[in-house]
């Protein structure tokens, strides 16, 4: 096992739900300093773990363990933190508790506090819903974080990225296998079926009329990447963790807790950290136009969009070279301010 392992407890959540005895997967990299003062926190994405974060730590980069203290912290629902697929009965499969992105912060904030005795972080970053929690990390703890970037990524699930949501979580449970959760064996053509429906979402309408999955992916035709790519990327995940982390996903809002009272732009304005909000410009599901309202309404922000026709994936997992050293680069640039 490459990462470790968090006993939370009996943590109650925001909908007054309790996952009882659970575990908080976590991986770390480099050493924390006499100062506590070298702290990267750097949540993971939908269904992403933490091997899939790591294109964005190494030697020379902005996350180098040679010099931080990077933190992965790994979201409830992901299959290796406290997960439908990993809880036991009666709480388990379809059962496991509504999770927001609210509660998966503070049992981050536990972590660093608890374990570590970190009182300062110098940056908190993340992709698409490592973006959601990096918002909430600025919003629920203003005075403990330095510096944010969030990238392709948002503040709160807008109406759009809801309905988008709504057409994979449809896929997906159409599958008569699926039972309602509560499936013998793997809903595959279900799980197939979503990766059909993202994979019009993922990439831009340029990556697709530029053949970049040919030219520079590798992939020998559209359906060889349909298939290799994306049904490759959902058939070894547990439907329930998927629809598990979507509902967290649909109901991603930092004003919806009582420090805000669903007052987004309040929340947004709370955040007084450095923040670079990195929008891709291609992005169809978190579009530059939401990043530049919650830049608008933050203190302390600057709008830095990626100019890529790699859409969404022009956050991550490392795909495009060209998009990675920008991402890098605008991390040195705000750790170095």
């Amino acid at each position: 096992m490459d990462y470790e392992i968090l006993e939370l407890g009996n943590v109650v959540l925001q909908n007054g739900a309790t996952i009882r005895n659970g575990r908080l997967a976590y991986k770390t990299f480099g050493t924390l300093n006499a100062a506590k003062d070298n702290v990267i926190v750097y949540p993971t994405w939908y269904s992403g773990q933490h091997t899939d974060n790591e294109w964005l730590v190494g030697e020379g980069r902005a996350l180098d363990p040679a010099r931080q203290f990077i933190i992965i912290p790994k979201m409830l629902g992901n299959g290796l933190s406290s997960s439908p697929s990993n809880t036991p009965e009666p709480c388990n499969g379809p059962r496991f508790p509504k999770v927001t992105a609210y509660d998966n912060v503070r049992v981050q904030h536990r972590l660093v506090t608890e374990k570590f005795g970190i009182e300062r972080i110098r940056l908190v970053t993340g992709w698409s819903m490592g973006g959601l929690q990096t918002f909430h990390w600025g919003a629920m703890y203003p005075s403990m974080v330095e510096r944010i970037a969030p990238f392709c990524g948002s503040a709160k699930c807008s109406r759009h990225n809801f309905v988008f949501l709504e057409g994979v979580k449809a896929a997906l449970t159409a599958d008569a296998a699926f039972a309602g959760g509560w499936y013998k064996t793997k809903p595959e053509t279900g799980l197939r079926a979503m990766a059909r429906v993202y994979a019009g979402w993922g990439f831009s309408q340029a990556f697709y009329r530029e053949q970049l999955d040919i030219k520079a992916m590798g992939y020998s035709s559209l359906e060889d990447f349909l298939v290799s790519f994306w049904e490759g990327l959902f058939l070894p995940r547990d439907a329930n963790n998927l629809l598990a982390m979507l509902w967290t996903w649909q109901n991603g809002d930092i004003s919806a807790n009582e420090l805000y009272g669903g007052d987004l732009k309040k929340a947004l304005n709370a955040i007084t950290a450095k923040a670079y909000v990195m929008p891709g410009i291609t992005d169809l599901y978190f579009p530059p136009e939401d990043s530049e309202f919650e830049v608008a309404n933050m203190p302390n922000a600057s709008f830095v969009p990626i100019r890529s026709i790699w859409g969404h994936f022009a956050g991550g997992p490392g795909l495009n070279p060209e998009d990675v050293a920008f991402i890098d680069g605008k991390l040195k640039e705000l750790l170095a301010s």
